[in-house]
């Protein structure tokens, strides 16, 4: 982890928690100024006191010293979105606002030359581990996004 962003990672752990400085040194055992300076990098805290913060905000260790407000808030975002949104909610149509050729294969793309060699994988998966179709299509969709190299 890179010192430089650590106090940035700690404040919005304990921002995203609810909890103002006091609140949270009280709950650690130090000063609201301990934990300033936590935040504003002035001091680190040892590896005892992250791990008692990472409880605090639960969260685990890694996900404290590489906190990624963002991730955090997409995860927090799509635990309280209910199902029915979910449904609802046109996902391609989204996504293609970021990756326009989600927008654009539809007409550029024999759907048919695709769609039957895909529908046999599902089955397949489905038969071969009783998976149901949603969770086949997770698992594909999984396979297939593995099959791209690292950037």
């Amino acid at each position: 982890m890179n010192t430089v962003n650590l106090g940035n990672s700690l404040y919005q752990a304990r921002k995203s928690s609810g909890l103002s400085q006091e609140e949270a040194g009280e709950r650690l055992g130090v000063s609201r100024q301990t934990v300033s300076k936590w935040e504003t990098e002035e001091t680190l805290p040892d590896i005892r006191q992250l791990q008692k913060m990472a409880s605090l905000y639960c969260l685990s260790l890694d996900q404290l010293t590489g906190f990624d407000p963002e991730i955090q808030q997409i995860r927090q975002a799509i635990r309280d979105t209910s199902q029915n949104p979910r449904q609802d909610i046109d996902w391609t149509a989204l996504w293609a606002e970021q990756y326009p050729v989600l927008a654009a294969y539809p007409s550029q793309v024999n759907l048919e030359d695709y769609t039957q060699p895909l529908h046999k994988l599902l089955a397949r998966l489905k038969a071969d581990y009783g998976y149901s179709d949603l969770d086949a299509l997770l698992v594909l969709k999984d396979i297939l996004g593995k099959l791209l190299p690292a950037d």
